[in-house]
């Protein structure tokens, strides 16, 4: 019983693409079947109707002219008459008629169309089994008044009584249904005056071939009607459940949490499908947005946490900072210096101003109003850099296209660039090459910032420019995060591509915004 249900459920699990065909494959197999199966039954039922109206018609006709000649005794008279009635026949008629005969009340042969097999004066019992259950019931037809038509044709019983007098009497009648012949029997007589029982027998060998060409011809119209029907079936089942299903996988990916590339799915109707397709496409395109929303949130949550910790940074590191820079103001008043070492003081000035503004760059909502970018500052950031290129035999490839001011805060640069630079050096191996072009355009200021390396794995790429992820051992992905908030604060662009075994990070910064 488990398994049967268990069955029952598969059948019903099945996909669509195949439950629908399957289906209406079956609809359509009964609809056929019952419909082949109605013609055949009426059609059974019309051969049966016109052999009882042609077995009707014949033996009203033979007994009006039988009557004269029965009641004269001219035997050969009747013979003709009937030999007549057998010789018109088709050869070719499936309702030709076996045998004719006529009995007497004590259930002779009086006359019939082959005297051979039915000899005159022969009693009914004598000639088989089938004639020998019709000496009864012709009897007692001979002595009918009035008389009865009988037909013992095997229709839906095994006899009839044509007219309703005594219908009661039928249940006293023999079994037909096993004879090899349909029998119809009716008396000869007119007025009070009865002359024998006429009896008409059909051959069923030539009854059911009829019908069996019917059947056949029923079936090979219903098997066509199949093959034509199943494929046009199958196909506009397939075709009506496709589109189901497709949205059911990806549902099914949705429902995984990957909203990317599952909108847009179309459908060329506006039935209930086309509705319910236009449903998901809200409904991904609303889950999309709530998921980037939450991404944004989780990026704020981040943003505020690290704010509380610049905040704290410049707390700590702020007063020493400014210590510094007054010892070195109060070094550089105390008279001429040596050139080399004014050079230094310079350099060093520049850095801790760097390390005094790098707090705000860890803050988003902060924005340098500082100096403007100069040449000199490309030039401190590569004497910086240069001691981290030699101590991993690096070569750097330095190219740099302006030499007045340009109108973008020099600390949020250098730190842009020194950010860009150091993870190029440590995502380098030895003796690789590494390169920088800073290019002034029209309306922005182009840095490039190229080093070769392996490719950037897919699951660090969508995450490069968020705090504390890094692909590098020891990486705490500050650095690049710094990067990414720099650029967004001079309204910038960054993109990052990795082609031909190098890695290019390129950063487009406009004039016009600032």
């Amino acid at each position: 019983m488990v398994r049967d249900e268990s069955e029952t459920m598969y059948l019903f699990n099945i996909s669509l693409r195949y439950k629908l065909p399957l289906w209406g494959g079956f609809l359509v197999v009964v609809s056929v079947l019952a419909v082949s199966t109605a013609l055949l039954v009426k059609a059974y039922d019309d051969l049966q109707r016109d052999v009882h109206v042609g077995a009707e018609v014949t033996a009203s006709t033979l007994c009006r002219t039988l009557f004269p000649a029965l009641l004269h005794n001219d035997d050969w008279r009747a013979f003709e008459q009937i030999n007549a009635v057998m010789a018109s026949q088709s050869p070719g008629n499936p309702m030709r008629l076996e045998a004719i005969f006529v009995t007497d009340g004590e259930g002779r042969i009086v006359v019939s169309s082959d005297p051979l097999k039915f000899p005159m004066l022969a009693r009914l019992d004598t000639l088989g089994r089938d004639y020998a259950r019709l000496a009864a019931p012709l009897a007692r037809m001979a002595g009918d008044k009035p008389a009865r038509r009988l037909d013992f044709a095997d229709k839906n019983a095994n006899y009839s009584i044509v007219d309703s007098k005594q219908a009661n009497e039928t249940n006293q009648l023999p079994d037909f249904t096993d004879a090899k012949s349909l029998f119809f029997a009716q008396p000869i007589r007119q007025g009070s005056a009865q002359v024998g029982v006429l009896v008409l027998s059909y051959s069923k060998d030539v009854f059911w071939p009829r019908f069996r060409n019917l059947a056949l011809q029923g079936s090979l119209i219903g098997a066509l009607t199949l093959a034509v029907l199943l494929p046009i079936n199958w196909y506009w089942g397939r075709r009506m459940a496709e589109p189901l299903v497709n949205l059911a996988r990806r549902m099914g990916v949705v429902a995984q949490g990957d909203q990317d590339g599952q909108t847009n799915v179309t459908y060329p109707y506006r039935d209930e499908i086309g509705q319910l397709f236009d449903a998901y496409n809200a409904m991904v395109l609303e889950m999309r947005e709530k998921a980037k929303l939450e991404q944004e949130l989780l990026q704020a949550k981040r943003l505020t946490a690290i704010g509380r910790l610049a905040s704290g940074i410049a707390h700590e590191v702020n007063n020493p900072l400014g210590g510094m820079l007054m010892a070195l103001d109060t070094l550089k008043t105390r008279g001429e210096l040596p050139a080399h070492a004014n050079k230094t003081l310079n350099m060093l000035e520049r850095g801790l101003r760097q390390i005094e503004e790098i707090v705000a760059a860890l803050l988003v909502q902060t924005k340098d109003q500082g100096r403007h970018l100069k040449q000199d500052d490309l030039e401190d950031i590569r004497t910086l850099i240069q001691p981290q290129v030699l101590a991993k035999s690096q070569k750097l490839n330095w190219v740099v296209n302006f030499s007045e001011e340009v109108r973008l805060p020099a600390a949020a640069c250098r730190q842009l660039l020194i950010n860009l630079l150091l993870n190029a050096v440590q995502a380098t191996a030895e003796k690789g090459r590494i390169g920088l072009a800073v290019d002034l355009e029209k309306d922005g200021l182009r840095l490039v910032v190229v080093n070769e390396a392996a490719p950037i794995p897919k699951e660090f790429m969508d995450q490069l420019f968020e705090p504390f992820v890094s692909g590098r051992e020891g990486g705490h992905g500050l650095g690049l995060w710094v990067t990414y908030q720099i650029v967004k604060q001079l309204v910038g662009q960054i993109n990052v591509s990795c082609d031909n075994g190098e890695v290019r990070f390129d950063v487009w910064l406009p004039l016009e915004k600032q």
